[in-house]
């Protein structure tokens, strides 16, 4: 039986082109690629600004207190921020309730209520 020839290969060239190659040009093209390389370089994050650790470090601050304020001053934020949210919602809270129980009082109101405080603000008027 005859054996059969060997079947071409597909081959990746250095410049990104595929070719069909017999085994025996193999060699010839299996040279190193001295053309410019590729970097592709990823960029995720920008670096933090350091310009704060610049300044204390040039002004004689130590390497802690430095480490300090690159670790408590986004802490510091954080809580600032916190507070002023709850503050905020503490504020809209009692406003509700003002406007609830100022509601509530004016429709419920009857008659001697009206008139005990027609007599308070006119005992506020004699005095005043």
């Amino acid at each position: 039986m005859e054996s059969l020839p060997e079947l071409a290969r597909v081959v990746q060239l250095p410049d990104g082109t595929h070719v069909y190659v017999q085994p025996d040009q193999l060699p010839a093209l299996q040279q190193p690629y001295s053309g410019p390389q590729v970097v592709h370089q990823h960029v995720h994050q920008a670096p933090p600004d350091r310009t704060v650790q610049r300044i204390a470090l040039g002004s004689g601050v130590g390497a802690g207190a430095v480490a300090a304020g690159v670790y408590f001053g986004p802490l510091l934020v954080g809580v600032l921020t916190a507070m002023a949210a709850n503050l905020a919602l503490l504020a809209l809270i009692a406003a509700v309730c003002a406007w609830g129980v100022v509601t509530v009082v004016k429709s419920v109101g009857s008659q001697d209520g009206k008139a005990a405080a027609k007599n308070i603000a006119k005992a506020r008027r004699r005095r005043g």
